[in-house]
Order: C-alpha cells, then structure tokens, then sequence
C-alpha cells in the first residue's frame, strides 16, 4: 500500500475491451480501481472532499457504518490511517463481536480494518438502521467524542462532488458510460460532469425502486437510466453464471472483477450488446470503480456453499 494518499486530481487509465464484429459497438474501461492500492475506485472519489473537510473543521477522528465485507468500511480505515486519523466502524451486526478474534481470523475486511488502526463496534440491526438518527449518533458521540461523520457507502454531497472527477476531457467522445450502484453518490457524479449528449446508465447491485429519488437528491440532469435486470437476486447475491463470467473475463482480458459491483455491471452490458440495447457503432465507457477487497470473503462464503470460486 502506498505510503500516504495524494488526493490531487488524476484521471485513471481507459482499457479497450472489445469490438464487436458485425455491430462496431466497442467497450473500453475506466480503470478506478487503479488510482489506489486499497483506497480505490468511487472510494477514493468519496473520501477526498470529506477528509479534507475534516481536517478544515480540525476534527480528528472518522466514523461510518458499514456491514461485514463492505469495501467503504476498508477503504475509510486506510485512508484514516494513511491520513492521521483516528478511525471509528460502526458494524451491522453485534454477533460478529462476541468472539471478536474469530470474526478477525474469519473475516478478511474487519481484519484489514483493524490492522488499519479502526475501532470496530459491533451493534444489533435494530441499531443499525437508526444509523441516520440524531438520537443514535449523539449516544456514538457521548461514547466515543466528537467525530466527522461519513456516511455509509461514503454518499453525501461532498462524496458526489468526488464523483465528479470521474470523467476526464479524453471520456466526452464516449456515447454511454455505465456504471454499477450502491447508494447512488458515483452515478451522481459522473451524471453531473458527462456531456448531454451521452446516456448514463447504472447497474443497480440492490433489489427495489429507491435508488431513482435517491440520485435524485444530487442531480437535475435527465440523460441517465437505471437498468435494475442485473442484480442477480439482490446486494452481495451471486450466481455460479456471475462467478463464471467473472472468472472468463479476467482471463480473457486480465482484469480482476467483483462480484457484488463490477462484475454485474459488465455482464449486464454484453447482455444488452447481444440483445441489440446499443446502436450501431456506440462507444461504451464502463467504470471500474474498485472493490477488490472483498474477493477473500466472498470466496470463503462460496466455499462454505460448495459453488465455484473466483478466481484471484
């Protein structure tokens, strides 16, 4: 990992991917998950505003919630470490905690997290979707001091300007740019900087309608669409189909793809490629936005299933 997290702006490097024969429909990567050995991808994009807007307010300690593999949990620990401070992860889950040195032997992230120096505090689910409550978070601040708070996944208004540096000068010949979502804040971003005459289209990894008022919230562009086919069952939901894609992809292209994210993005566009979705000719844009941490705890979960593993 490097030594410290230079946050000054950088665009991170296009691969071509493949042209279809037939169509000359072509696909390049956005490769975000190069920008940073672990503080990767949107989360890199995320944190830069919100980090340094902590350190304008002179607070020294970083709290956010995330569940047990979240990739916003690992990458909020780095980045508190690297950038001197103190880190505080509000975990869902108050099971993970009973036997704590288990749940670090077996979990690859909170491990990571807490070499990272993050404290972890392990609370029930009925705590956890309080997370957003004044009252909660002024019993995390009676507990623990004051704290800049970050929420979870990183989404807010200074996350999305983040987001907006997605796209360079060289991305405006594209015609889509696609993109999984989480919580909304990357889509927000690359919406706000893209050109009017490209489509914004994300990959929703969650089941439901909530996200189209949540992006909402941080845009008024209209030129985006959410395509909600592709989330194979729901959040952290796979299927031996995804694992063998991901698995065909790394090896024909040399890219590491994530299965939560990523890698449902992308089987998601060569679907719609075969069924005719793009015109003739298109350039497509699909951004890498990271998230490779996981692969050790989603592996350790598909061997407990007995299905295929991701290769690595």
């Amino acid at each position: 990992m490097e030594a410290n997290l230079d946050f000054q702006v950088r665009d991170s490097p296009v691969q071509h991917i493949k042209t279809w024969k037939g169509s000359g429909i072509s696909l390049y990567l956005k490769r975000e998950d190069q920008l940073h050995s672990i503080v990767s991808g949107n989360k890199f994009r995320k944190l830069k505003y919100n980090l340094q807007e902590a350190t304008r307010q002179g607070i020294d300690q970083i709290l956010t919630f995330g569940g047990a593999f979240s990739n916003h949990i690992a990458a909020v620990a780095a980045a508190g470490n690297l950038m001197g401070f103190k880190t505080l992860g509000i975990i869902r889950g108050e099971e993970l905690g009973i036997n704590f040195e288990q749940t670090l032997a077996e979990n690859s992230t909170l491990n990571f997290a807490a070499q990272q120096g993050m404290k972890l505090e392990f609370v029930t689910r009925e705590q956890y979707r309080a997370k957003d409550e004044a009252v909660f978070q002024n019993e995390l601040r009676e507990k623990f001091g004051d704290f800049y708070l970050v929420p979870e996944g990183g989404t807010n208004k200074l996350a999305v300007k983040g987001c907006e540096e997605i796209l360079a000068a060289s991305d405006k010949k594209m015609d889509f740019v696609c993109t999984a979502v989480g919580t909304g804040g990357t889509i927000s971003g690359i919406i706000n900087s893209s050109e009017k005459h490209q489509q914004i289209i994300g990959f929703p990894s969650l089941k439901g309608d909530f996200l189209t008022s949540e992006i909402r919230k941080w845009t008024s562009a209209e030129n985006w669409k959410l395509v909600p086919d592709y989330h194979f069952g729901g959040y952290a939901k796979i299927s031996p189909e995804l694992v063998e894609f991901i698995n065909h992809f790394r090896e024909t292209y040399q890219v590491q793809l994530d299965p939560v994210y990523t890698g449902k993005m992308l089987y998601g566009i060569f679907d719609l490629v075969k069924k005719s979705y793009f015109p003739p000719n298109s350039l497509i844009l699909a951004i890498h936005t990271g998230g490779l941490q996981g692969l050790p705890g989603m592996n350790a979960y598909l061997r407990k299933k007995n299905l295929p593993l991701i290769h690595m």
